[in-house]
This record gives C-alpha cells, structure tokens and sequence, in this order.
C-alpha cells in the first residue's frame, strides 16, 4: 500500500446560494480580492492564468466549469512542482458551504504547513465577508 499525505480540511459557511459562491470563485480576477496568499495581477496566458507574486509569476489552472461546485485548482509557484488544490462548494441549508483540502506537500514543515492553512482559512473568511456583504 502506498504512502499518503497529510491532509485538513478547510470549510466556512456563506450564507448564499451555491451558484453564487461558484460564479464568483471560478472567476480568477477576483482571486486578488479574497485569496491575498495567492498574489496580485491576474491574467490569462493561453489555456492557463498568471498571478504576480512576490517570488515571481506563478501559473493557475483550473477544473472545467461544471454545475457540481467542483472548483479545483492547480497552482504552480515559480521553481516548484504543480499542486493540485481540491475546492468545493456544497449547498448547506439556504447557504452554501465552501471546502479547501490542503495537501500536506513532500518536505513541508509542520510551521510551513500550519501557516498554508492559516493562510487558507483566513482567504475563507475574507471570501464569506465579500459575498455576504
């Protein structure tokens, strides 16, 4: 049997419906506005998106449009391997419920790994924020 990483599960209530939440995190312009971690001047490249980032361009690719909530992702920061990021966003209630799996990476350390979550959970709460606004 194989080896497995270790994984945490992220998620927030938002009170709006799942549509809503899909429409607005599937659109990579509006990454800059909640997901901070991510970085600043989205574009599209081709088939792909380009964030400006302290460390340089990192590339973003993302799940094709689908009616399910599935809005993984697939971020590639400049020098290092591709990660795949596993979204979804889950009706809950007459609100939606949105869900990060964050992927413990090869050679990460329990600080760094802590931070990404921190990270993420904070670009959750901002994402809630805004489109409950």
């Amino acid at each position: 049997m194989g080896q497995f990483a270790q994984v945490r599960h992220l998620s927030i209530a938002i009170a709006c419906r799942p549509a809503q939440v899909v429409e607005y995190v599937a659109n990579p312009e509006n990454l800059p506005k909640w997901a901070a971690g991510l970085g600043t001047d989205v574009h599209r490249a081709g088939e792909h998106w380009e964030v400006t980032t302290l460390q340089g361009i990192m590339t973003l690719r993302f799940a094709p449009q689908n009616e399910l909530g599935v809005l993984d992702h697939y971020v590639q920061p400049p020098g290092a391997p591709e990660v795949h990021m596993p979204m979804r966003v889950l009706p809950n209630g007459d609100g939606s419920e949105i869900v990060v799996s964050l992927f413990r990476q090869p050679g990460m350390s329990d600080l760094t790994y802590s931070a990404d979550a921190e990270m993420v959970r904070h670009d959750l709460e901002t994402l809630k924020a805004l489109l409950e606004q």
